[in-house]
């Protein structure tokens, strides 16, 4: 039985449920007057339901689909702005007990070379992502109790906030690493971190079950249940995603948005992110052995309809995708995008590991300085910020302020003061030149006279040398 509030995993991801939603879905796909009463409602900024929201992803009315696109953009624009989060993962371990089938790291790959970083190592690969400008990590570590244990993910975490190097300092580091106790999470959050992040990787019972055959990660109710259990031990920022092409793309479509629903329901807090990756090829990984593969339009689609039925998570892309896949969907719905990223243990400081221990291939190889200079030119406000995290304003709170545009008070100053930072520490003299113009510009888009005369005399500080302003 379907119930949004309860704790079981098949009772909050239902399967008839999805397959019921489906259905209906597709009764009403060239339904023009639900289509735009399901629009209407999704133009008051407070979300669709699952249902609602899977009749505009399978909607085939072109005029209503050019409707969806446009309110996605609308909706983008509302909550974030221009305002584009930067960060880059740090891969610590690629040991791992689990049999996943469409992961290189699987336990069974003989190919792989297995690879652990050693604190002093993390070191070296914190400074190098700090020498680019990068202020937020997204830590990543296969499973494997002996050789990744909890205690080396908690050192991990305290060596990378110890270091400061030059100008440099990682100011928020997100975790994404397997489900565990709630024990642990409370560890995970007396650490610092900001958030915990955890892909259901497909919301199909029995596929999932096929495609984690051994280890721990095969046990799919202790997986979905994870973000509750971290909710639990006080972890109040969450990350959901899928990994589109396991699994049909409607199915997981509907999965994801339930699940948000679900802690929305039990927790009174949405996901603080959703993440929309893709099977792509990686060692010993073949993408066509997984036949529900989608193409840009269907991602594109997927993307717009996430973000008009969530309007106030965060929405991620990563390195897998093509620059001109991320520029579009940069318009349709995603806040944050990782630059100058190594998915390989080691990657930071060592070229020759990279295509040894990566975890998959990435497609957009270029520098954080080409990707932010990519990104203002094309009007994008590239933010280094994590004040909201710092200052407090995680879960519930954060929340309350973005579903009320009260953000925005605190959003575009921080992402021009980071910004003015990396700029005068990092940028090359042309993505210099462009930012100052930028910023120069999108002074003149905080409402508060008050609020622009204090970020203008703390750029001007930045100018000098002083750092880590923040509202």
């Amino acid at each position: 039985m379907y119930d949004v509030k309860s704790k079981k995993a098949e009772e909050f991801i239902n399967h008839e449920e999805i397959e019921a939603t489906l259905a209906y879905a597709d009764a009403h796909k060239k339904d023009a007057a639900l289509i735009d009463a399901i629009l209407e409602k999704a133009k008051e900024r407070k979300g669709l339901s699952h249902r609602e929201a899977s009749v505009l992803l399978a909607c085939e009315l072109e005029d209503k689909n050019q409707e969806i696109y446009a309110l996605a953009k609308a909706i983008k624009q509302e909550f974030y702005g221009n305002r584009i989060v930067m960060f880059a993962p740090l891969y610590l371990s690629n040991y791992c007990i689990n049999g996943c089938l469409y992961c290189p790291y699987h336990a069974k790959n003989k190919h792989i070379p297995r690879k652990k970083l050693t604190q002093e190592e993390i070191r070296a690969e914190v400074i190098a992502l700090q020498d680019m400008g990068h202020k937020r990590l997204a830590l990543e570590a296969g499973e494997d109790p002996k050789n990744n244990p909890l205690e080396y993910i908690l050192e991990s975490i305290e060596t990378i906030y110890s270091i400061k190097h030059k100008n440099g300092a990682i100011r928020r580091v997100n975790v994404n690493i397997a489900a565990t106790t709630v024990e642990n999470y409370r560890k995970l959050k007396e650490a610092g971190i900001g958030t915990y992040i955890l892909f259901q990787e497909t919301y199909h019972k029995e596929s999932y079950e096929r495609l984690h055959p051994t280890g721990p990660k095969s046990n799919y109710c202790y997986h979905t249940e994870a973000h509750d259990r971290a909710m639990e031990g006080g972890i109040d920022d969450v990350g959901l995603g899928v990994l589109f092409g396991l699994e049909l793309y409607r199915y997981e479509f509907a999965g994801l948005l339930m699940h948000a629903e679900h802690l929305e329901a039990a927790f009174g807090v949405g996901p603080h992110t959703i993440s929309v990756p893709r099977v792509c090829p990686a060692d010993d990984i073949d993408p066509d052995s997984f036949d529900n593969g989608i193409s840009d339009e269907i991602f594109q689609k997927i993307v717009a309809c996430i973000r008009v039925a969530v309007p106030y998570t965060g929405m991620i892309i990563s390195t897998r995708e093509s620059p001109a896949t991320r520029a579009k969907l940069l318009e349709l719905g995603i806040s944050q995008i990782s630059g100058g990223s190594r998915t390989s243990v080691g990657g930071y400081t060592c070229e020759e590991r990279e295509e040894e221990t990566s975890q998959f291939d990435v497609s957009d190889r270029r520098t954080l300085d080409e990707v932010v200079c990519w990104l203002m030119e094309k009007g994008h406000i590239p933010s280094f910020c994590t004040a909201c995290y710092r200052e407090g304003r995680t879960g519930d709170r954060f929340m309350s302020l973005c579903k009320s545009g009260q953000i925005h008070n605190c959003c575009l100053p921080n992402a021009l003061m980071t910004l003015q930072e990396y700029l005068m520490d990092y940028a090359s003299p042309k993505t210099k030149e462009i930012g100052g113009k930028l910023i120069r510009e999108q002074m003149q888009d905080i409402p508060k006279e008050k609020v622009r005369a204090i970020v203008e005399e703390r750029l001007s500080k930045i100018a000098k040398g002083e750092r880590d302003f923040r509202f």
